[in-house]
């Protein structure tokens, strides 16, 4: 299905007050917004504020029943948020002084283009971290996912001393290296 179909389903059940329809827009975009707050200046409190103002500024214009979406529906948050997140941080001084007026320096579609790499990246590394296999899947997430010091890691995967389960670490992350850049190069070339 195409994204202006999807976009458009989302903007009518949104209209209509439908809560799937809402869960949906958020599902799939308030990462995206978060990522964008957070990288300046903000928190992720302050991204759900963004985004729930951003969402009540869309229901209020798709309301009116003469919005139409000349965009992808990300790309109008996407814009909504920035320039609503812009104008707190002028508000709060954290970032120009109210009199300046911002100047977007980057346009939407670049940073739009630029999250949706890096989305593709982190797909391709779950795929990687997918098929690395055991014990080495378990052996990372210990150390990066559960903070274990190289100690507890050595006696719960039973090596003999931790400089033995920090060599093991680094032969996995070579391994998983390995792996994602393989996939990154053979989806460039299918690409």
């Amino acid at each position: 299905m195409k994204p202006e179909l999807i976009d458009n389903d989302l903007l009518k059940g949104l209209a209509e007050g439908d809560r799937k329809s809402i869960e949906l827009i958020y599902k799939s975009h308030f990462n995206m917004i978060q990522t964008l707050v957070i990288n300046n200046s903000g928190s992720s409190d302050d991204a759900r504020d963004i985004f729930q103002e951003a969402l009540v500024v869309l229901y209020e214009k798709v309301q009116m029943g003469s919005f139409e979406l000349n965009c992808q529906l990300k790309t109008y948050l996407y814009s909504v948020c920035k320039r609503l997140w812009l104008k707190r941080l002028q508000q709060n001084s954290r970032y120009v002084t109210p009199d300046v007026e911002v100047e977007l320096t980057v346009s939407v579609e670049e940073d739009m283009a630029a999250h949706e790499k890096r989305d593709a990246d982190y797909e391709l590394m779950n795929k990687a971290i997918g098929n690395l296999g055991e014990p080495c899947k378990s052996l990372l997430e210990a150390y990066y996912i559960n903070k274990m010091n190289m100690q507890d890691i050595a006696s719960q995967f039973g090596y003999t001393n931790a400089d033995n389960a920090k060599n093991q670490k680094y032969k996995c992350l070579m391994r998983l290296k390995k792996i994602f850049f393989t996939q990154y190069k053979n989806g460039n070339e299918n690409g």
